[in-house]
């Protein structure tokens, strides 16, 4: 059975930082493009970050280039968000999502992936 599994949010301080991490079970990370996505309730699905094992890093949306780093830990099967000088725009329903590629392609980052993590709440306050 395919399953991300997203874990890390939480209630946190603006300017502060926090790790979210994607665990990935019934397949191998290393053939697939990552792309972590987040959503605020009401407002459209924003793709944030997409990460390959080919390219690494090769998408950062301008909101949070310079804040955000995403790295991927093949051995382990998990890819990471790390998340520092977090505003209260940040805040939002995290989620991670795979699909079969050696490249990341715009159609990714707007939502075209195969398998989807349930998604974790990270919450900044002023």
């Amino acid at each position: 059975e395919v399953r991300l599994v997203e874990s890390g949010g939480g209630l946190v301080q603006a300017g502060r930082s926090l790790l979210l991490s994607c665990a990935a079970s019934g397949f191998t990370l290393d053939d697939y493009v990552i792309v972590w996505f987040r959503q605020v309730p009401g407002k459209e699905r924003e793709g944030i970050i997409c990460t390959s094992s080919t390219d690494g890093s090769s998408y950062y949306a301008d909101s949070v280039k310079g804040r955000f780093t995403a790295s991927r830990d093949n051995a382990e099967n998990t890819v990471y968000l790390q998340m520092n000088s977090l505003k209260p725009d940040d805040t939002a329903v995290y989620y991670c999502a795979a699909t079969r590629s050696w490249y990341c392609q715009a159609t990714m980052i707007r939502g075209d992936m195969d398998y989807w993590g349930k998604g974790t709440v990270v919450t900044v306050s002023q």
